[in-house]
């Protein structure tokens, strides 16, 4: 869980200096002291005062042509260069004791990214003194200044990086503003157009640094080469909108801090500091990475009630009434089940190469809603079978019998006269099935059939297939071949559970999932998808039409398999001659509202059982068709390198299921595109997402970005999603002129399937 953090500031640990109770205790002591007994679990402070920030200013900065200590001056800078070190009266904590559990503060006025190169020089050297007397005092973390000068970005990432090569262990956490209010309200514009010396609101243009901190963040983490040991403290200084998917790119980055100052908070109506609901919604977001909460200010009394306590106390509230903890609380949801397995690289199951272990059966089997899910979808297919007698059924990958017994359930409810085929090929998991058949349903309900159900023959043609051969990606643990076999098992008229189901793919940005794929070393990782339980990501995509008008959904479908498959040419024994019909591929083009780096992509599926029965890990459906299903987790299709993608791209992802006689394999491949419209063309209307003003109905300065009418519909629900719409003679104008310009592609991953397969 967050811990809670008192800022105290230099002034205040001079006060504490000053006060004659303090008895043995040193003022960082009694801080400590003062901040626990206020509801704090520790303390932020400053590791230098302003006798170092004096002396390092006459040395560094001071013209000492303008002294008569001249040349004593430029000595004295030359000796501290040589061999940096503090006079203890420079520093704030000295300790030990003092430092435990403290997070110390890096001088804010150390100017790393100054355009004057001595000075930026010197603030390096101090940066490094610094740090290196926090690792002295064992700390294990420190903040460090914020960037402030976008072009000299890349001097202050280099130092950081420097700094990270020569400070071993220590994490050095990076003060960003979640967003510079004033570059919103007052950026130049990047139109094309000749009517681009208009004010933003006035020509629709975008204002150009609206994502200016984030992309300040992306360049020093980037060319710190995704160190896992430098973190994000994220200051929520500027007022933050109800609503803004520009905010969500910062739940993808490694936020170790939130810094929240008195100042952000608003008094409510009796008098007690509350956040803006902007602030409140953010906050209850970001809190499933569980970052610390610095507090500053609290004592500086800007509410007339409630104290130093209160703040601390009203952050906690919003913790607990945040989904993400509060689903991670609640038995039987997905965020419980998953715990501990949040971005956690797994390698996807191999069926037909392995039989699993007990313990993953019995994984699997805790999922109440995948199995009634299932006996629902039999009940309805024994229900409406149209055929007088008994009906047979067939469940094909029986495993340890949980679809037996749901079917036999099934049948119960439906008051149908029904025999059931057992398949299962895994020895181990037979002998299972043997004990239940004994104990449980006997030789007049169930017959078991032990063989792979690709060559085994059963007694007789049924009516009703049944099977849970789905994986994460719908067909990535091969469901399609073993299917292929065990169609043979059905009458013409014959029903297979599922009938259906279908692929799905967004583009993600991760830094964490980046990170973990780069940890295994083995360059085949960063080729292979891998089961996760996505949690610290940002999808990048929106469901605009994007410049071009040409762009789909969010998120959006790759494929889909029907079952029982019709057209196939089949053998004598009514096996497939190849597997050539179960090659798939997909190339769909994503619209990239905010700028992002993209480090993969998320695989999901739907799967229609029977009728409007169905299974969903698509994220916008899954709690519509089978919420809190524990089962699966989305797939992710990682890249060996992160693809920078600016702010009203176009994402082209091109995606191949392939085969040949011993495997199946994923290949995948992405180019971005930047749609640049003629001056012809009106420029486009723009979102201003980040302005905490609200806008008036006939404001086209805050107005929705254009899109294609794009409908995104299931099966399995009623209710159509809908996108924005444009009138298509508005739209048909914004396309006439725009080209796309290509900016930049990713390797092909995975060829030939050299680095990742399943086996057949």
């Amino acid at each position: 869980m967050p811990s809670f953090c008192s800022h105290y500031a230099s002034e205040d640990i001079a006060e504490l200096s000053r006060r004659d109770d303090l008895g043995d205790e040193t003022p960082v002591l009694r801080a400590t002291s003062d901040a626990r007994n206020s509801g704090y679990d520790t303390v932020c402070v400053p590791l230098t005062n302003e006798k170092w920030k004096a002396r390092w200013r006459e040395l560094c900065i001071l013209n000492p042509e303008e002294s008569p200590d001249k040349l004593a001056i430029e000595q004295r800078a030359e000796a501290w260069r040589s061999k940096p070190a503090f006079f203890r009266d420079e520093v704030t904590v000295s300790r030990l004791d003092e430092a435990e559990g403290l997070i110390p503060l890096i001088s804010d006025w150390l100017e790393l990214d100054t355009d004057d190169d001595w000075v930026r020089h010197d603030a390096e050297i101090a940066l490094h003194q610094e740090l290196a007397f926090a690792s002295y005092l064992n700390a294990q973390c420190a903040i460090l200044p914020p960037p402030s000068n976008r072009t000299q970005v890349g001097s202050y990432a280099r130092a950081i990086n420097a700094c990270l090569a020569s400070i071993p262990f220590m994490e050095l956490s990076v003060r960003i503003p979640i967003y510079d209010p004033t570059s919103v309200l007052n950026g130049p514009s990047r139109s094309p157009s000749p009517e681009a010396a208009r004010s933003p609101a006035e020509s629709g243009t975008p204002p150009e640094s609206n994502m200016t901190t984030w992309e300040m963040w992306d360049t020093i983490r980037t060319m710190c080469g995704y160190s896992p040991r430098l973190t994000l403290a994220l200051d929520l200084s500027p007022p933050l909108p109800l609503s803004s998917s520009v905010l969500d790119q910062w739940s993808a980055e490694p936020v170790r801090h939130l810094w929240l100052p008195a100042s952000a908070f608003i008094a409510n109506a009796k008098g007690y500091p509350v956040l803006p609901k902007g602030t409140q919604s953010f906050i209850r977001d970001i809190m499933k990475l569980q970052p610390n909460v610095i507090l500053s200010g609290t004592r500086a009394k800007k509410h007339s009630r409630g104290g130093e306590a209160a703040y601390p106390q009203y952050v906690r509230h919003l913790e607990k009434t945040s989904p993400a903890i509060k689903a991670a609380q609640t038995a039987g949801t997905v965020e419980n089940f998953a715990q501990g397995y949040q971005d956690y690289l797994q390698a996807p199951l191999q069926p037909l190469m392995d039989n699993l272990q007990s313990i993953t059966y019995q994984t699997f089997e805790q999922d109440p809603v995948k199995y009634r899910n299932y006996e629902e979808a039999i009940y309805l297919a024994l229900s409406e079978w149209p055929h007088p007698g008994k009906v047979a059924l067939c469940v094909a990958g029986a495993g340890r019998g949980p679809l037996v017994a749901r079917a036999l359930k099934a049948i119960e409810r439906s008051k149908r006269e029904a025999f059931v085929y057992a398949v299962e090929k895994n020895p181990n998991a037979y002998v299972t099935l043997q004990e239940r058949h004994r104990e449980e349903w006997g030789d007049e309900k169930v017959k078991l059939l032990y063989g792979d159900m690709r060559t085994l023959d059963v007694p007789e043609k049924v009516d009703i297939l049944i099977s849970e051969l789905l994986g994460s990606f719908g067909d990535n643990e091969l469901s399609p071949e073993c299917l292929d076999g065990a169609s043979r098992f059905l009458k013409p008229e014959g029903i297979s559970i599922p009938s259906s189901y279908t692929a799905y793919i967004a583009p993600l940005s991760s830094s964490k999932l980046y990170n973990e794929t780069r940890a295994m070393k083995d360059p085949k990782s960063m080729e292979t998808p891998y089961v996760v339980m996505l949690h610290a990501i940002n999808i990048l995509s929106d469901n605009g039409g994007g410049i071009s008008g040409t762009c789909g959904p969010q998120i959006q479908e790759c494929w889909d398999f029907d079952h029982p498959r019709k057209e196939a040419a089949l053998t004598e024994q009514g096996l497939p001659l190849t597997n050539s019909h179960n090659v798939r591929s997909a190339k769909l083009t994503f619209h990239i509202p905010n700028a992002g780096v993209l480090h993969g992509f998320g695989g999901y599926f739907e799967a229609v059982l029977y009728g409007h029965v169905g299974l969903s890990i698509h994220p916008d459906r899954m709690a519509q068709i089978s919420k809190d299903m524990l089962s699966w987790f989305p797939l992710f299709f990682p890249l060996k390198d992160p693809l920078y993608l600016p702010a009203d791209s176009e994402l082209t992802v091109s995606i191949w299921r392939l085969t040949d006689v011993r495997k199946v394999w994923y290949e995948w491949y992405a180019e971005a595109f930047l749609p640049v419209p003629s001056s012809s063309v009106h420029s486009p209307i723009w979102r201003d997402t980040l302005s905490p003003m609200s806008a008036s109905p006939d404001s086209s300065f805050l107005s929705a970005v254009a899109s294609t009418p794009t409908i995104v519909t299931s099966p399995l629900l009623d209710v159509p999603q809908l996108t924005l719409e444009l009138p298509a003679q508005q739209l048909d104008r914004q396309r006439e002129g725009v080209s796309l310009v290509k900016i930049s592609q990713t390797a092909l991953h995975n060829p030939g399937g050299q680095s990742s397969w399943i086996g057949l």
